[in-house]
């Protein structure tokens, strides 16, 4: 076991958590409250937030107001305000507010059926955008050092993932990038649907390492099936230093395949269990908490969130034998 020292905490619940609230009533969420919790958030010391979603407002119409929140936000030195393009004109959106840090980012899925409904495309499409997209970094001068797999540890429509799968998706994604010009720095393996397990995280992020030597190993957990934060800790003792995490457990895939979709490992659940195991993460927890707060009060609705509810060990408590 090797520990370590300090992690990467990305907050992603303003935009995967909105993206799922949003189902079915795009308009419930208030663009007002969206920038509220960003700016919320800016103050708790997280170094990165992800922010929106520059997807098709026909398919995801939660996310038609992502220009408005992004100029609405109030930004804080010292953090990076992100958002996701799944393609060549959510990137050009993005970049277009003037706003946000673009980072060159490719990404991958290894389940077939997922790919369709979450992009509306095949594999082989797919491989195509990444190309695409590659070009389009490229000519905007924009350096490609991030790349993620999707569905990386199982599929509700597929099953099981093989892990070779993901070892040649690792490959492909480190070549593509190669080619490119560029070199994958972060990959980030996405347990979209909350199919890992403690011990299959341990094996994948080991055997992930020897596919492409030198890179930064990420996890994006979901808590799908009460996992989600034992797959951290199996994580970290595997010296993963960089999570996705959101505030109060807020969101879930909206095409995961079930409406139950769980939201992401909660980001002051992360934070609480790095803080007892002596891991920095420059995050004040108890104003994390309060940001758990303030997302459940503007969702209308209980988040899964533990510490939200019953709040955190006294710090005379604190790394007690």
């Amino acid at each position: 076991m090797s520990l370590p020292a300090r992690i990467t905490v990305v907050e992603v619940g303003p935009r995967e958590g909105f993206q799922f609230e949003g189902i079915g009533h795009p308009d419930r969420i208030s663009t007002a409250d969206k920038i509220r919790l960003v700016d919320a958030l800016s103050e708790t010391g997280v170094e990165t937030i992800q922010v929106t979603s520059f997807v098709s407002p026909k398919a995801v119409p939660q996310m038609a107001d992502a220009e408005a929140v992004v100029a609405g936000i109030t930004p804080r030195d010292g953090v990076r305000y992100t958002a996701v393009y799944l393609n060549d004109v959510g990137l050009r959106r993005a970049r277009a507010t003037g706003r946000l840090n673009i980072t060159g980012k490719l990404t991958l899925t290894a389940s077939e059926t997922f790919a369709l409904r979450n992009q509306n495309r095949t594999l082989e499409q797919d491989r195509a955008m990444q190309v695409t997209m590659a070009r389009l970094y490229h000519d905007l001068g924009i350096p490609i050092e991030h790349a993620s797999i999707m569905a990386a540890f199982g599929c509700n429509y597929e099953g099981d993932v093989p892990l070779d799968r993901v070892l040649a998706l690792a490959r492909e994604l480190d070549e593509l990038i190669a080619g490119a010009g560029d070199r994958l720095r972060t990959l980030i393996l996405a347990d979209t649907m909350g199919w890992a397990t403690p011990g299959q995280v341990r094996r994948t992020v080991a055997a992930v390492r020897d596919a492409v030597p030198g890179v930064r190993i990420g996890l994006h957990l979901h808590d799908t099936r009460g996992l989600g934060i034992a797959n951290a800790y199996a994580a970290l003792c595997e010296g993963v230093d960089y999570f996705d995490s959101a505030v109060g457990g807020l969101g879930g895939c909206p095409f995961a395949g079930h409406r139950g979709a769980a939201g992401n490992i909660c980001s002051e659940e992360l934070v609480f269990l790095c803080e007892e195991l002596g891991i920095e993460t420059g995050i004040d927890l108890e104003k994390l908490v309060a940001c758990a707060a303030l997302a459940e009060e503007i969702v209308g609705h209980p988040l899964p969130s533990k510490i939200l509810h019953s709040g955190v060990l006294p710090r005379t408590r604190r790394h007690v034998a």
